[in-house]
């Protein structure tokens, strides 16, 4: 098992220095991000599909830090109803790109469509209980999801690729039972989870078992935590108390002319480095089980603790990811 990080939280540094970074935190794989909300500095895009010369040169920047390149990374929304938002065509080039590279995953959201035709605004739906809801779904799978997921599963199989889809919510598939919907929808061999636990511990949902339940669909697996706070007993886990950033305070944009908002002041719960919110031993587990499922999975860091800066906050997570590895006894 290899365990690394994925480096959109060191996008400003040059790639050679991100690279010495994660081998001095003892990592050895990366994930670089090729598209979808965010951009691409640790990968010339338009460069590396045209040329094998370039394709070689980078592959050896990795080499050079005994750094394996294990996914490329396309998070955004793939199934945008804003034409404006190109994340599904960011995929497929994505897809194509990872073949030439010769690298077997790339990993990305499920997206999500608008409620109806000619909507420009994705639209979650969750506990149908009225029959619009249930429209809206029908529509959204059966109209949208599936006929793009099945173009995927083909493009996919063409390039050898395999698609790792991280379950998030305010997205089709946020659960296993949503993933594994998309699996048999689009009778894929291709398409499987991208094992993220932070996503899953938030909707009370054990990841360990997750892991169990989908077995070989796991394809991939990222390492943040959530911590849940006290506040979560008087409001929940869901929350609409997001606010706007002012324009003079460069929200981080997310296509078109979306952006990040501002989280509440005092959640119900906060993404934070491996080990903040769930201890050692749950991590120990955590990788035991996706050994049982492929020996050779990596798993890398995403580190979005706002408490920590780049450095420490990865090393935090890597020290903690690290000891957990040694005592399941899963490294390579």
């Amino acid at each position: 098992m290899k365990l690394g990080a994925y480096t959109a939280c060191l996008h400003d540094k040059p790639l050679d220095e991100a690279l010495e970074i994660l081998r001095d935190l003892g990592l050895t794989s990366a994930e670089i991000n090729a598209g979808g909300f965010i951009g691409t500095p640790h990968l010339p895009v338009d460069q590396l599909l045209e040329s094998a010369a370039a394709r070689a040169e980078y592959l050896a920047l990795f080499d050079k830090y005994d750094i394996e390149l294990t996914a490329l990374n396309c998070n955004g929304n793939p199934l945008h109803p804003d034409p404006e938002i190109t994340h599904g065509e960011d995929v497929k080039r994505t897809i194509k790109l990872a073949g030439l590279l010769g690298i077997k995953t790339v990993i990305t959201m499920s997206g999500l469509p608008a409620a109806e035709p000619g909507g420009t605004r994705p639209s979650w739906t969750v506990i149908p209980w009225d029959s619009v809801y249930k429209e809206t779904l029908d529509y959204q799978w059966d109209e949208v999801a599936v006929p793009f997921w099945t173009e995927i599963e083909a493009l996919a199989a063409e390039y050898d690729v395999r698609v790792a889809i991280e379950m998030h919510p305010h997205n089709l598939v946020f659960n296993p039972a949503t993933l594994k919907r998309l699996v048999e929808r689009t009778n894929a061999t291709h398409i499987g989870a991208e094992l993220d636990p932070s996503h899953l511990f938030w909707q009370h949902i054990d990841p360990i078992q997750a892991v169990e339940d989908l077995g070989e669909l796991v394809f991939f697996a990222a390492a943040k935590d959530t911590l849940i706070h006290e506040t979560a007993a008087i409001n929940g886990v869901l929350d609409d108390r997001f606010e706007w950033i002012p324009a003079e305070e460069k929200p981080l944009g997310l296509g078109g002319r979306y952006t990040v908002t501002r989280w509440p002041t005092v959640p119900g719960w906060s993404f934070v480095a491996v080990g903040r919110g769930h201890d050692v031993d749950f991590w120990t587990r955590f990788l035991t089980a996706l050994h049982k499922v492929n020996p050779q999975l990596p798993v890398n860091i995403e580190h979005e603790d706002a408490s920590f800066g780049q450095i420490e906050g990865l090393k935090f997570a890597a020290d903690n990811l690290l000891a957990a590895a040694n005592q399941a006894g899963v490294l390579d």
